[in-house]
């Protein structure tokens, strides 16, 4: 009431400059910030324009000059448009007005916030500042179009886009999916969220264009959302610690980067209550939820509540989606774009191992990371070195031995008793040289370790019906066991077989131990690689130490592949049902390993 009161007094204040002075602009000045306080907005606006041709049309240049101070409202209104914009051109090509109940596109959201009185208020107080206020422009404009989405398990009759175009949710029968559809509005209303997108309705999935760009845009906009909600369908209220972990929600493909990219979460049961009965703003930090996503998801709590999108530990976010399940086959290769931060085309139709295979090789192609070759189960149609599954991903990759410093000091003393240094950097060097893996035509260019098999022998073992069991031998290497699908000739040095095979071993740059150079401001072209020709004059103890350190670290256990020549040269890979793990016979052979980069089918 006391602001009304002055805000009334100020107004008369006004009237009574403009009647003793009607030429004058400051009645208008005082008129525009009484009517602006009063909350006044349109009558406020007109009360600076007139402000504004009084300057303009003053008799004195002084008085005129005064006009520069501020700017006119088509100048206000276009910075405002601006920012409108930039707001949209990353959100949702249609959101759901929770306070009208109707879909809207981007022009009816633009609409909407032009007739509100946030946008007159944001007009109204923009005039007065030369500077446009652009920080209070994107403030304002970010609140009004702040969204809710909502991540949840697609069910029977859920409402789609042609169910809900130009009608009013909350006038709708509330049958099916229609009463989430309906809750979900309500809820976010409730929290004083004026937009929500949910993917079954606000999506056209008829439009090839729109799904391609929604598919692809689906992390960022979940990323970017003021909150989302996690509706699950199938956990009473009131429910214990656990209910959670055993939701269907949790078996499904989509909801992975539904979870991991949103910074504010929340967690509702059938009846919108919330979880646990957690009533704070952000379950992302509530210590109880989260270690219980982690029981349920593997995923560790601290990613779970800061994840970042990229392809370091490939492997690792393969695994994560290895266990899920969507309705669409190729969907769960689609559902990990946003994880990994890629944008590839969507193809529906292709089958699995397709879509599969065109994410793995978008990662090993651009990252260099080649965990992502290491799986156990059946070959991909795509491409042999990849699954055709990812349930191959399902297994934690084989646990190689790791090798201690003081073990590392030891070892390399002992080789620097018996190998001479330079074979070392020759080997180092080549290594060096060798460029990332990339895919042509499906086709993978692996740079490797070649071992040439010598014997492959099948073992005579029960139940193989489905899988053969060789012994293999191989140059360099220790005798191992191999179990396949496939059947392999049999072979022996004294009985050679017409196709060759080889095991090799993927190779890793990391286990050159070469730091990063990529914050460096040093220029890796200036940079000289130990052993390499162009070094001059005595070997420095650093290059020779590093190359002793690979020497070793070539001597452990690894993790290979069994690869066919196939007729036209290139390889296949041989599927196993385990890990490949061998070891070279001895140290001394390591410096003369048969380095590659092969094709392979």
């Amino acid at each position: 009431m006391a602001r009304k009161a002055d805000c009334d007094r100020a107004l008369d204040d006004a009237l009574k400059v403009i009647k003793l002075t009607p030429s004058s602009h400051i009645g208008y000045q005082l008129q525009h910030a009484a009517l602006h306080g009063a909350q006044r907005y349109d009558e406020a606006i007109d009360a600076f324009q007139t402000m504004l041709l009084k300057l303009e049309n003053a008799p004195d240049t002084q008085t005129r000059k005064l006009r520069q101070q501020y700017i006119n409202p088509s100048e206000a209104e276009r910075a405002i448009q601006q920012t409108i914009k930039a707001q949209l051109d990353d959100a949702p090509h249609r959101l759901l007005n929770t306070f009208t109940g109707r879909l809207c596109d981007g022009g009816a959201q633009i609409n909407a916030f032009k007739t509100s009185t946030e946008y007159k208020e944001l007009l109204s107080s923009t005039l007065v500042h030369a500077d446009l206020r652009m920080e209070h422009i994107k403030d304002v404009v970010a609140t009004y179009f702040r969204c809710v989405t909502l991540s949840h398990r697609w069910e029977e009759n859920e409402p789609l886009l042609n169910d809900i175009q130009d009608k009013v949710v909350d006038e709708l029968n509330p049958v099916g999916g229609i009463v989430k559809l309906q809750s979900f509005c309500k809820t976010a209303r409730a929290a004083k969220y004026r937009w929500g997108w949910i993917d079954t309705c606000c999506i056209d999935q008829t439009n090839n264009v729109e799904l391609q760009k929604s598919l692809n845009s689906m992390f960022v906009w979940y990323r970017t959302s003021a909150l989302t909600m996690v509706y699950l369908s199938d956990v009473p209220p009131s429910s214990k610690p656990g209910a959670l972990a055993r939701s269907a929600w949790n078996t499904r493909g989509w909801t992975v980067p539904e979870f991991l990219a949103p910074k504010v979460i929340r967690f509702y049961q059938n009846d919108w209550t919330p979880y646990l009965d957690d009533h704070s703003p952000n379950h992302k930090q509530s210590v109880a939820i989260m270690q219980e996503l982690e029981d349920a998801t593997g995923i560790d709590a601290k990613i779970l509540v800061a994840f970042s999108p990229g392809m370091i530990n490939a492997r690792e976010k393969l695994q994560w989606a290895s266990t899920r399940v969507t309705t669409v086959q190729e969907d769960i290769a689609y559902s990990l774009f946003g994880i990994f931060g890629v944008q590839i085309s969507v193809m529906y139709g292709e089958k699995k191992q397709s879509a599969l295979g065109r994410l793995l090789q978008e990662v090993v192609a651009r990252s260099g990371d080649i965990s992502a070759l290491d799986w156990v189960g059946q070959s991909s149609e795509f491409n042999s070195c990849l699954p055709a599954d990812i349930t191959s991903y399902e297994a934690p990759p084989y646990a190689l031995p790791s090798i201690s410093e003081d073990e590392m000091q030891r070892s390399i003393s002992s080789l620097q008793d018996t190998m001479i240094v330079e074979p070392a950097l020759e080997l180092y060097s080549s290594l060096d040289r060798q460029s990332a893996p990339r895919f042509a035509n499906h086709r993978l260019h692996l740079p490797c370790i070649a071992f040439p098999v010598t014997e492959v022998r099948r073992r005579p073992v029960e139940h193989t019906e489905t899988y053969f069991t060789y012994e293999v031998k191989a140059d360099g290497l220790r005798d191992l066991q191999i179990t396949t699908e496939d059947k392999l000739l049999q072979f022996s040095r004294g009985r050679p077989a017409r196709q060759s095979f080889l095991l090799v071993r993927p190779w890793d740059r990391r286990l050159l131990e070469l730091p990063d150079y990529a914050d460096d401001t040093e220029s890796v072209d200036d940079l000289t690689l130990p052993g390499s020709p162009e070094e001059e004059g005595p070997v420095d103890p650093e290059s020779s130490e590093r190359a002793m350190r690979l020497i070793v670290r070539l001597g452990q256990p690894f993790s290979a592949f069994l690869l066919a020549q196939q007729r036209s040269g290139e390889y296949k890979r041989i599927a196993s049902d385990r890990d490949i793990i061998t070891q070279v016979k001895d140290v001394d052979y390591v410096h003369g390993m048969d380095v590659r980069r092969l094709e392979i089918l």
